[in-house]
């Protein structure tokens, strides 16, 4: 009954890092580059980046240089070099030709969820032509979510699965599940409904009057 790290015969907690931390570290660069105090202050990103996409993230909302650990730690240095590559290409094929040209760039359409449009509505949409029929989706939906993936059997015995839109409320938890790339996309509704933030919902008790 000794828990991990085990020094001795004791424990006690260790550290945080790869891929978990991500998501925090690539709020904390956001956070600084758009809060107006710090709009010019250089910033070196780091947490849980391990590809070259990751490396583009970080400095689209704000970074100037990144940071590697983990991933060098757990595939020598050489992973560097791929990274270097693949950012490289992927910078040729959007038509930037420095880290200045996008860094910051997903900075405007960066906000806090409590001024998001409440009114936003999306479904998910299975490619049949690209689905494999695993079923994980579907699972997914019915056991843990909405309910709100049918399960339907062919003639043939095939397995066919299909999106019950008026019960789905686009969490996208199926398309997260999915093992084929792009075989469950999120489908924006129209929904005749008027942009509405949590700041002005008359559900806010704190509301700010429009």
């Amino acid at each position: 009954m000794v828990a991990k790290p085990t020094v001795g015969h004791q424990s006690t907690h260790g550290g945080y890092c790869g891929s978990a931390v991500k998501p925090i570290a690539m709020n904390m660069v956001a956070e600084i580059a758009r809060d107006p105090a710090t709009p010019t202050l250089p910033i070196s990103g780091i947490g849980g980046i391990s590809t070259w996409r990751d490396a583009a993230e970080f400095i689209a909302l704000g970074a100037g240089s990144v940071q590697v650990c983990t991933a060098a730690m757990l595939n020598g240095f050489r992973i560097v070099e791929e990274m270097k590559d693949g950012l490289s290409r992927w910078m040729a094929e959007k038509g930037y030709d420095s880290i200045e040209a996008f860094s910051r760039k997903a900075i405007p359409q960066t906000t806090d969820w409590k001024h998001l449009d409440i009114n936003f509505k999306t479904i998910a949409k299975i490619d049949q032509d690209l689905c494999i029929e695993c079923g994980r989706c579907y699972i997914a939906c019915e056991d843990t979510s909405h309910q709100s993936i049918a399960k339907l059997t062919e003639q043939d015995g095939a397995r066919r699965y299909e999106v019950i839109e008026e019960e789905c409320v686009g969490c996208n938890l199926c398309q997260i599940t999915c093992p084929v790339e792009n075989c469950i996309t999120m489908v924006p509704q129209e929904t005749g409904q008027p942009f509405l933030a949590w700041d002005n919902d008359p559900r806010n008790p704190f509301r700010v009057a429009s």
